[in-house]
């Protein structure tokens, strides 16, 4: 049973920073893309970033670029996203994804699992 918990979230200025952790187990961590998406109050869920199995391929949303790094250690089964800059727009549940295989992918229909989500919130 594949398991994601996400970490990490909080309160926090804007223009300050965060970083998710997302722990990851039932499966073999480092065979499989990782994403992190996010949906805000009456907003639908959005692509954020994603990472392919080994980190060497990464994609981002274009409001995150230059602003959020997703990386991976697949020696710990853990997916990061460092977040700085952080916008008011940024408020946001963030959740953690699984990939169905090796490649990165902005599709949340290519990941098969999910976490529980974790809540960042930005304040002026």
């Amino acid at each position: 049973q594949v398991q994601l918990v996400e970490s990490g979230g909080g309160l926090v200025q804007a223009g300050g920073s965060l970083r998710l952790s997302c722990a990851a187990s039932g499966r073999t961590f480092g065979r499989y893309a990782m994403g992190w998406f996010r949906q805000a109050p009456g907003k639908e869920r959005e692509f954020v970033a994603a990472v392919s199995w080994s980190g060497g391929t990464t994609y981002y949303a274009d409001s995150v670029k230059g602003r959020f790094t997703i990386s991976r250690d697949n020696a710990k089964n853990t997916v990061f996203l460092q977040m700085n800059s952080l916008k008011l727009e940024d408020t946001a549940v963030y959740y953690c994804a699984g990939g169905q295989d090796y490649a990165a992918t902005t599709n949340s229909y290519e990941y098969s699992y999910w976490g529980q989500g974790t809540q960042v919130t930005v304040s002026s």
